[in-house]
Formats: structure tokens, sequence, C-alpha cells
């Protein structure tokens, strides 16, 4: 069940104006892909430059961070969106991204749906279709991040989309393999020890899942450490290490075909 490299991404580009979220700088060489935010959930135009900008410089796959319109709540709250507002909001996000990309001589490598708006899509089957639209509308050149096994995964499939199943070490799952709400304890692993030792198992082992034909087992194509955790770092080190004394790769994401 292990794969034979697995990429580690960070949520990024989070700060807004004079407001600073989370150490992009400190955390950029420990990860080989970076979710930037695209002004809707957090970050505005001079930060995603700033961000496409130090990742570049950091030879780290470049995503598109796209969130539900909702800075006060930072996206986590959810909106009940219209499939065509969820289409069309993450073809303008991804696009607006897109563009600081290109002009610093890059291009993206994936989009990962940020907060609510993953999370909803993971079981909202409409919702999970339309994002996979907006990606795809964009280019099917893209690989589309979501939760290990979720409805979003199937949808990129169905829109012709390489897409990778996601993990997250400092997240509690549930018994049917689905990530614990915020509110519940344990839901967030503060712990680098905790972290790195469920960031092994996750990319040995994969993840467990409930489905309607019984439990079904699925590879790990990504770690995910969210970088608005203040131990961000002391996690990120913590894996990386794991992961190398037990001879596990790290690499960014296989990239797609050719731009459509």
């Amino acid at each position: 069940m292990a794969n034979m490299t697995i990429d580690i991404n960070c949520d990024m580009g989070e700060s807004f104006g004079r407001y600073t979220l989370g150490q992009d700088e400190a955390l950029l060489p420990f990860i080989t892909s970076a979710n930037i935010a695209c002004g809707w959930h957090a970050g505005d135009p001079l930060v995603m430059e700033r961000t496409v900008r130090l990742a570049q410089e950091a030879r780290v796959a470049i995503g598109a961070h796209p969130g539900l319109p909702d800075l006060q709540g930072f996206g986590r709250r959810n909106l009940d969106l219209a499939p065509e507002e969820a289409e069309a909001f993450v073809l303008y996000q991804v696009g607006a991204l897109a563009a600081f990309a290109r002009a610093w001589g890059a291009e993206l490598a994936h989009v990962k749906p940020h907060g609510a708006l993953y999370n909803q899509a993971a079981q909202n089957r409409a919702l999970a279709q339309a994002i996979a639209r907006g990606v795809a509308r964009f280019s099917r050149s893209l690989i589309l991040v979501g939760l290990a096994g979720s409805a979003l995964v199937e949808a990129g499939l169905e829109a012709g989309l390489a897409v990778a199943n996601e993990g997250f070490p400092e997240r509690g799952y549930t018994s049917a393999g689905t990530l614990m709400p915020r509110s519940q304890p344990g839901a967030v692993i503060d712990s680098p020890e905790q972290a790195a030792a469920q960031a092994l198992r996750l990319a040995q082992e994969g993840v467990v899942f409930s489905t309607p034909r019984g439990a079904q087992r699925v590879a790990i194509d990504t770690l995910c450490v969210h970088g608005d955790n203040p131990n961000a770092v002391q996690i990120l080190r913590a894996i990386r290490a794991q992961l190398s004394e037990h001879g596990q790769a790290v690499a960014a994401m296989p990239r797609a075909g050719a731009q459509a």
C-alpha cells in the first residue's frame, strides 16, 4: 500500500494586509508542494505574489488553494453554494493565482480546495463535480487534491483530471476514515512526535474508510501540514526525519499530462 514516493504539501500565503499568519519562509525547506491562498478565505494580491515568488525560489511545486468568500471565518464556515457558483468561484481563484505564477516563470501543478469547501466536497457529489469542472475548464494538466477516497477525488477522475489522495498527519480521523470536526477533542494533533508517527503510518499503510460496499483502503499520495498550526515547523521537521529514517522517499506529485 505504500507509495514509492510521497509529496508533502502545506497551506500557505494566508496572511492578509498587515496581518501575518503562518511561517511560510521557515516551512518551505521541508515541503515539496505549496497550496497558496487565492484571496478569498485568506491572502491578498501582494501576499499571493510574494508566496509564489518564495515557492518558486525554493523549487517547490505551486498549487492554487481556492476557498469560500469568507475572510472573517477563514473559509471554515459552510456556505450553501449552487454548483454553478462553486465552479465559477474555483475557476476565478485558480486563474488569479496562475497569473502570478506565470509572471514568475512558473506554472500551476495542482489545485486543492480549502477548509469548508474541501470538507463539503468530500461528501457532496454535486459540489465535488462542480469544483472538478472548474479545474478542468482551466487546464486538464492540473492535479486535483482531495481527501483520500472522497467524492472530490472521484469527481476529479470523472472529469479526466489526475488526482492525489491526501492524508493529514496533524488531524484526527474518525472510524469512518474522515477528518474529525475541529470542534471535537483530538481533532488537531499538536505533538510533532505523534504527527510524525501518523505521517509514516499514512505513507506506509494508507487510510481505511467506510463505503456502502464495506471498508476500503486507499494509498496516500500527499501529506498535508497546515501552515497556520503554531507547531508547523517542528511537525514538518519531525515528519521529514521519520520518513527518512524509514526509507520513505519524498518528492512533489508527478505532473499531469500536456496542457489542454
